[in-house]
């Protein structure tokens, strides 16, 4: 039996699961369709960087910064996101289930049909958050159009 231990990276080297790229700057990036799942991006900022499509799944991403970042149709599922902020960014189709946004900032994100099943959004700012389409953390519930901080 292998036992999954994470790669260590410096903040330049190439994307892969299990990458480490604690307190990295990233902004700007684009990182469409890469694969990172199992990977630690802890107190990182990815600000105004496109991850369209990539695979975060099980991501430590605790503090980190995806301010104004694209993530459309991103596997966030199982992510540790406490404090991430995702002020403004783009998270329309994404899974975010079984994700931990405990005390994350959402504040006018765009999370129109992603999947919250199961995620955690104890003390998270959803100020002018669109939930429009998305699947509520009960795993039914689809909110409505026009469902802006709370899932209608």
């Amino acid at each position: 039996m292998s036992l999954s231990v994470p790669a260590f990276a410096g903040c330049s080297d190439a994307p892969r699961p299990g990458v480490e790229w604690t307190r990295c700057f990233m902004n700007g990036r684009q990182f469409q369709d890469i694969d990172i799942q199992n990977g630690i991006v802890r107190d990182s900022s990815f600000s105004r960087a496109t991850l369209d499509r990539a695979n975060l799944s099980g991501l430590d991403g605790r503090r980190a910064k995806f301010m104004s970042a694209s993530l459309k149709n991103v596997n966030l599922s199982g992510a540790n996101l406490i404090d991430a902020d995702f002020t403004k960014a783009d998270l329309s189709g994404a899974d975010l289930s079984h994700a931990d946004l405990r005390g994350a900032r959402l504040f006018q994100t765009n999370l129109g049909g992603a999947n919250l099943t199961q995620a955690r959004l104890e003390d998270a700012d959803l100020y002018r958050t669109d939930f429009t389409g998305a699947t509520w953390i009960d795993g039914t519930t689809i909110c409505a159009e026009g469902s802006i901080g709370t899932c209608k």
